[in-house]
């Protein structure tokens, strides 16, 4: 339950949480009592209204910079209330429209980011944009967390299978492939800010018993980027052969964008995505191991 500000007055005995203090602060911003750019009231004058320590004001302020909700933080002065985050009114292919998530993503203290794709490529590019800026010292997050979910090696994948039959060792065997070095790379690309910038760093991968369907990118917890797997029909040099072959081609699927602020429905499909989520890595996956 959200605590309104005559709660707290008739209240005024109980000590009220931190996470209590967010929710009415959020409460400020979502009725706009609090707008886009106008400057929180101090640290000082929050502890003396809600009648709390200023630890406590910290960790309420804390919470909402990690929603997105709060800018020029830590700049010395009170922060102020963030713009909205721009929702992808129109979707976007995935290349286009996921570096810019995963560039806001990377901008609190505690990223996590939980993938389900067919391979590794369009994440491995796209983390590209926020790990520059981290080697900029542009943005610092505290820590990343990064789970993917790929399927396994050792299934019939339902694609990238060859048009007629015949070719299915090859077509597998250049998704193994492909998959594993760019698995690898992603990985080595995270990992080094581990090691150059002295950041928590973790990058899990568990391998699926199915092929999926759709790509998933649950930023956050925040917010959910939803595409499809288009299948095409498309040939390509693979040693001496040609593999004639129905392929994804994942990184112009158009991502669909939701996220938990819009409302209720975007609210309840991220949620649900990420529990969807949670049940695959906590039951029918197993650990992946990289080649």
């Amino acid at each position: 339950m959200v605590v309104t500000q005559e709660n707290v007055a008739v209240n005024g005995s109980r000590r009220l949480s931190p996470q209590e203090i967010a929710d009415v602060l959020r409460e400020r911003i979502r009725v706009g009592d609090l707008k886009a750019g106008d400057r929180l009231p101090t640290q000082a004058e929050l502890a003396e209204e809600f009648g709390v320590e200023r630890g406590t004001v910290r960790q309420a302020l804390r919470a909402l910079q990690e929603d997105g909700l709060l800018s020029n933080v830590s700049k010395g002065s009170p922060p102020r209330i963030a713009e909205p985050t721009p929702v992808l009114n129109e979707p976007q292919p995935t290349m286009v429209g996921l570096a810019p998530r995963l560039v806001d993503a990377f901008a609190v203290p505690n990223v996590r980011i939980d993938t389900v794709s067919l391979t590794a490529e369009t994440l491995m590019i796209a983390v590209g944009e926020p790990l520059r800026l981290i080697h900029e010292g542009r943005i610092r997050p505290e820590s990343i967390d990064v789970r993917i979910l790929l399927p396994s090696r050792s299934i019939n994948l339902a694609f990238p299978v060859p048009v007629e039959d015949g070719g299915d060792d090859l077509v597998h065997q250049r998704w193994l492939e492909t998959s594993n070095a760019q698995a690898h790379v992603l990985r080595h690309n995270l990992l080094a800010v581990r090691s150059t910038h002295g950041i928590d760093v973790h990058v899990t991968f568990r391998a699926l018993p199915f092929t999926p369907p759709v790509k998933l990118y649950l930023l956050n917890g925040d917010e959910a980027l939803l595409g499809y797997y288009m299948l095409v029909r498309r040939e390509e040099e693979w040693g001496s052969q040609t593999l004639d072959m129905y392929d994804a081609l994942g990184s112009k699927s158009l991502l669909f964008s939701f996220l938990k602020r819009a409302g209720q429905r975007d609210a309840a499909f991220v949620d649900q995505s990420q529990k969807w989520f949670d049940a695959l890595w906590e039951t029918i996956t197993t650990d992946l191991t990289l080649s």
